[in-house]
């Protein structure tokens, strides 16, 4: 419904609407103070309406419109279309872990991913657990971490291809940890024993986008962290 009454030039009316996240059905309100322009010396009044949310940024309208209140409906659904996306965009990471003990010192490739995706892995393992790991984001490979001992696996991603999915077993270390692509690959590395972990990502259309843990002379837990595949990548 559109406010009822006189709306005279110069004044301010308060709008507001209700958001809803498929992902979590989360309700979120938004609020506008919408003023109507003042008549200019011609005596009309089609200049663009000030929009001025309870955060205390303003934003015109771009379109050269009246604003008398039959328009506010109209405007008040675009704003709400407009929030409801960025509301959206804003929910597309979500992290699963850590898994493993509680040893080691904490590592994180949060500032890797601005190189671009994952495309490529380097594991060592030896008889018992995952002893290092490494990450090539776009064409940077990520500092090394964890131990020397046991042999070292590397597997590259084919281009365009992401991690999905991960699975793995720890116990007081990480011993296991397999990889799921969206190409259908599984990519294992270490040994099938203690308890089980399956890390997916919280929203659709979102992929491994780096790691973080503890390590010491082997990788004692990890976390993956998930979010939108980059969508310019002109180093993958």
């Amino acid at each position: 419904m559109g406010p009822r009454g006189a709306w005279s030039p110069g004044t301010s009316r308060r709008l507001s609407c209700v958001t809803n996240s498929s992902a979590d059905d989360e309700s979120m309100v938004y609020k506008w103070e919408v003023t109507r322009p003042s008549h200019n010396p011609r005596g009309s009044n089609s200049g663009p309406c000030t929009f001025e949310a309870e955060d205390g940024t303003t934003e015109l309208n771009p379109w050269p419109l009246r604003c008398p209140r039959m328009l506010t409906i109209v405007l008040l659904a675009l704003l709400c279309a407009s929030t409801s996306a960025k509301a959206a965009l804003a929910r597309s990471s979500s992290y699963n872990g850590e898994y493993g003990g509680g040893g080691g010192k904490r590592f994180s490739h949060s500032g890797y991913q601005l190189e671009g995706p994952i495309t490529a892995l380097r594991v060592r393992v030896n008889k018992y657990f995952i002893v290092g790991l490494q990450v090539r984001y776009g064409k940077v490979w990520s500092d090394y971490v964890g131990g020397k001992s046991g042999d070292l696996e590397e597997i590259f991603l084919h281009p365009g291809e992401s991690v999905i999915q991960v699975s793995g077993k720890y116990k007081s270390y990480l011993r296991k940890l397999v990889f799921v692509t969206d190409k259908g690959r599984y990519l294992p590395f270490g040994k099938d024993t203690g308890t089980s972990f399956n890390a997916l990502p919280l929203y659709p259309n979102t992929v491994l986008r780096f790691i973080s843990g503890r390590s010491g002379s082997v990788i004692d837990a990890i976390g993956l962290h998930w979010d939108s595949y980059p969508s310019d990548c002109s180093s993958c």
